[in-house]
């Protein structure tokens, strides 16, 4: 029988996440994660994690790790002593990026492992990220835990704690910068073995976020001059731009530093650096399709022939370059990085050979890393292939060199107002393939998996649109780009001629 969750917990699911507001502080958003919610809904992970490994509480050990937010140390606090209660090992792993709490499941042999951290989000809002060793949970799974925590709640189960698992205080942060350092010397195998960044001048950004371990702990002993870095220093407030490689201000941000530092390249975080972004010498954003077209390149070098999963907002210039230029196979897929992840993993499980699925968001998994997003490992393996390129006298902007990029992007957001916005979307997706095929000069898309994607011919706009319906929202996203300038506006007046016929968009 399926259980209907009260607001109280399903506005608390968010993909494969659980967020919320977590503190006051902005006009019109209420706390709605508060620390009891966080204490039942730890208590349900035990049970599930318990029911899933067919063991008992007090065999599991778990791992916490918290980002920068103010509200992470108070949550933290509340998450280990519901897990000890419950009898659980706890590893306090204290600040921490997304990617190394999944790690400790490999490395330290944990059971499972809690990450709190809400992304790129404001200071106010704060989450739950879940791991096991096979990976991230599911949004299934996150339902799942909702529905216990809602049983534990209304039953009147959520009693006091009366055991005491073991809490130890574990410094993984250490662990996880050297497997990078690591990385770094066999990849580039400089003759100076243990400095293979010597005289490598390195910019990061960590927007005050969790990511400032990467330019002490990883570049610095390796011999990089990381002094024209930004924002090293946690800060929960985010004082000084939104932590999110997407983010306009951010990457200015990063860019301005790598050019009054006169740095070879930059690298930027989101909070939890789980995603990452760069810039090369020239202060030039390796970002979007651009960050896609090295990571492809880079994923490619050993995998010929190899299909990249991407989401489906991505560029016709990069889809040639992958094909055209790198000689792989381009395969656009949903957008939602835990989409894209599964896509992957699903494509290699029937022979396909994929090493890489990634987001124009910045969200990167290798296969040769568990298919785990971090932008740690990402921008370790751009750096490693930006100091060999190097040893040849070349530069990353030649690795993309025959990447075509649009003239001109564009993104326009429509609200569904319709209560059932899910249908009404799907609906609009019907009616606008049939329109796409009475257009002069449109061409519907033979690779699209999400929404609709039309390409446009050079009188009408010489570039592509995409409408497609937001993953968790009442929204359609329209991306638009073109080759032309004036293209983007050509090619929104005739599909808005189109959005005129939905009564229910806005």
């Amino acid at each position: 029988m399926s259980v209907v969750l009260e607001e109280k917990w399903s506005c608390l699911k968010s993909g494969t996440d659980i967020r919320g507001c977590a503190v006051e502080g902005v006009e019109g958003e209420e706390v709605n994660l508060t620390l009891d919610i966080c204490e039942t809904i730890t208590k349900a992970f035990v049970r599930w994690l318990a029911d899933k490994t067919n063991t008992s509480p007090d065999a599991l050990t778990v791992s916490v790790g918290r980002d920068s937010r103010i509200s992470g140390p108070a949550i933290a606090g509340v998450v280990i002593r519901a897990l000890s209660g419950c009898g659980v090992k706890v590893l306090d792993c204290g600040l921490a990026s997304t990617p190394s709490m999944f790690m400790t499941t490999v490395d330290l042999k944990c059971s499972g492992a809690v990450m709190i951290t809400a992304s790129h989000h404001p200071f106010n809002r704060n989450g739950l990220k879940f791991f096991t060793p096979e990976g991230g949970l599911e949004s299934s799974d996150i339902t799942k835990l909702l529905e216990i925590s809602q049983e534990i709640s209304g039953n009147g189960n959520d009693q006091p704690n009366t055991l005491k698992g073991e809490i130890v205080l574990t410094d993984y942060m250490k662990q996880y910068s050297e497997r990078l350092r690591n990385m770094i010397k066999e990849g580039v195998n400089a003759e100076d073995y243990d400095h293979p960044l010597k005289g490598f001048k390195i910019a990061v950004d960590a927007g005050n976020g969790a990511g400032g371990f990467y330019a002490k702990k990883v570049l610095a002993p390796l011999g990089a001059d990381t002094s024209g870095s930004r924002y090293l220093a946690p800060d929960g407030m985010f004082p000084n731009h939104v932590p999110n490689p997407e983010n306009a201000d951010a990457m200015k941000s990063i860019c301005e530093a790598v050019k009054e530092s006169g740095s070879d390249l930059g690298v930027i975080f989101d909070t939890d650096v789980d995603r990452g972004g760069a810039v090369d010498a020239f202060g030039n954003e390796i970002n979007r399709n651009r960050l896609v077209a090295v990571a492809a390149a880079i994923a490619l070098e050993n995998c010929e022939g190899g299909t990249i999963v991407t989401d489906s907002i991505t560029s016709d210039g990069l889809k040639e370059f992958i094909e055209k230029t790198l000689h792989g196979r381009h395969h656009r897929f949903k957008r939602g990085y835990k989409n894209v992840i599964n896509e992957a993993i699903r494509l290699n499980n029937e022979g396909i050979d994929c090493p890489l699925a990634i987001e124009t968001s910045g969200h990167a998994a290798m296969r040769e890393n568990y298919f785990l997003d971090d932008g740690a490992y990402l921008c370790t393996k751009i750096i490693i292939k930006a100091a060999l390129l190097r040893k040849e006298g070349k530069t990353l902007e030649d690795l993309t060199r025959n990447l075509k990029e649009a003239l001109e992007e564009r993104e326009v957001r429509y609200k569904i107002t319709e209560h059932d916005f899910r249908t009404y979307g799907e609906s609009v997706i019907a009616k606008l393939n049939e329109y796409a095929l009475t257009k002069e000069g449109w061409t519907l898309a033979d690779d699209s998996r999400e929404g609709v994607r039309v390409s446009l011919d050079k009188e009408h706009g010489d570039g592509w649109f995409l409408l497609r319906l937001s993953v968790h929202d009442p929204i359609m996203p329209l991306n638009i780009e073109s080759n032309e300038k004036g293209g983007c506006k050509k090619i929104f007046d005739q599909v808005s001629e189109f959005i005129a016929l939905c009564d229910k968009l806005v």
